[in-house]
């Protein structure tokens, strides 16, 4: 079976890809060096001048020698930067109740999703509150390929753990028990920018026009690689995303990490995503917070929101019919960057509205852009709100997300 051997193949040597990340490098969880764990390319940034930093629990990458945030940022827009993701936790679900089991997890519409396809959705509590945005990749019926962050690693895994428990003692799980293997160790490359496909398709033989977004596949490359490639990223640009078993990741970081080529840090990574309207998980996203509220309401399958067979359906569902006491926006704010906890206001009254959870002076746009939530109602493309930034009240409008036009590969026109 075409399954068996993908999936077989897919344990040994490949992975594949994520849109969204937790927590900032000024947040990240460790307190100190030594309780930092490290990806695989530790060694590797080091050599090449990278300056570490606490990340999700991680040490990782902020900036390489002394090329800056904003000189990092243009060139991924520019031409093309590779990221280590690989803090990220991969892992595989699989069994014949494999997608009836992610269903109730998520809100997702995924025996609809055709084989090699992935889809952002999101975890819910019962209260219908994000728990964490994942990455869903479906190989098969029986078998997905499921991304999480790093920063909610413990929370994601004793969820799953529970809910598999559950899932395989009941009903459900006498069709047929579901079980996970989690990838640790594996590798993790996003390959960002206009030139990450020109570049990438000189190390393959595969036709990459035919690898549209949000499509994945087996790929042969360059120095005896078989690496499961994705066509998406968190950049708002074309690019990919590559898992790679062990043994294998500092090989392939040398061989992609090359002119035009250059190694990124998070600090682009952060200004890239907020341009690119993208959400990072304990700023923009946490338990309290539903998908409505969010504005990620497409992540949920039209049947889905009918039938409610997932964990937090009452809770989406209200938000649905009602409509959500607040909602995420964008904003352009005048003359200084809101950063995330500035407070938002009506100019009239000066009641308050909601606050920022991202913001930044944007590379690209020469602007300060921000992210945040604002009392339903507030969120219409245009409206004006008072932001107060460093005790000053500052005008901001509401503008929509993306900020850049996106960029992903969709085919030939």
């Amino acid at each position: 079976m075409v399954f068996l051997r993908s999936s077989l193949v897919l344990r040994r040597s490949l992975g594949l890809q994520r849109l969204c990340v937790s927590s900032s490098p000024i947040r990240g969880l460790a307190t100190s060096a030594s309780e930092l764990k490290k990806t695989g390319l530790y060694d590797f940034h080091v050599a090449n001048g990278a300056k570490m930093v606490p990340f999700a629990g991680y040490s990782m990458p902020l900036a390489y020698e002394e090329v800056g945030q904003v000189a990092s940022h243009n060139h991924v827009r520019t031409s093309a930067g590779l990221f280590d993701v690989g803090h990220m936790v991969q892992s595989i679900f699989r069994g014949p109740t494999a997608t009836a089991f992610l269903e109730w997890l998520t809100p997702s519409s995924l025996s609809s999703l055709s084989p090699y396809s992935s889809t952002l959705s999101v975890l819910l509590n019962e209260r219908g509150g994000i728990l964490d945005d994942l990455i869903i990749t479906k190989h098969a019926e029986d078998a997905f390929y499921v991304v999480t962050n790093a920063g909610r690693r413990d929370e994601d895994l004793k969820w799953f753990n529970q809910h598999l428990a559950e899932w395989n003692a009941g009903e459900s799980g006498s069709k047929g028990p579901v079980e996970m293997e989690l990838l640790d160790g594996w590798g993790l490359l996003a390959l960002q920018g206009p030139k990450a496909a020109s570049y990438l398709q000189t190390l393959t033989s595969y036709d990459l026009a035919q690898l549209t977004f949000g499509k994945s596949a087996f790929i042969p490359v360059e120095g005896g690689f078989n690496l499961h490639v994705a066509r998406g990223g968190y950049t708002g640009e074309d690019g990919f995303e590559i898992s790679i078993p062990p043994s294998q990741t500092v090989e392939v970081a040398e061989l992609l990490a090359k002119s035009p080529v250059q190694l990124t840090g998070l600090g682009a990574r952060d200004s890239l995503r907020l341009e690119a309207g993208m959400c990072l998980y304990g700023n923009d996203l946490d338990e309290g917070t539903t998908p409505v509220e969010a504005g990620l309401t497409w992540v949920i399958g039209k049947e889905r929101k009918e039938n409610g067979t997932f964990i937090g359906a009452e809770g989406v569902r209200e938000h649905l019919k009602a409509g959500p006491p607040r909602r995420r926006v964008g904003l352009v704010v005048e003359g200084a960057p809101a950063r995330q906890g500035a407070k938002i206001f009506d100019p009239s009254t000066k009641e308050p509205l909601g606050a920022v959870t991202s913001g930044i002076p944007s590379p690209t746009l020469q602007q300060n852009i921000a992210m945040g939530y604002v009392l339903n109602g507030w969120h219409k493309k245009g409206t004006e709100v008072d932001v107060e930034v460093r005790s000053k009240m500052r005008k901001g409008v509401v503008t929509p997300m993306p900020f850049i036009k996106p960029k992903y590969w969709r085919g030939a026109a």
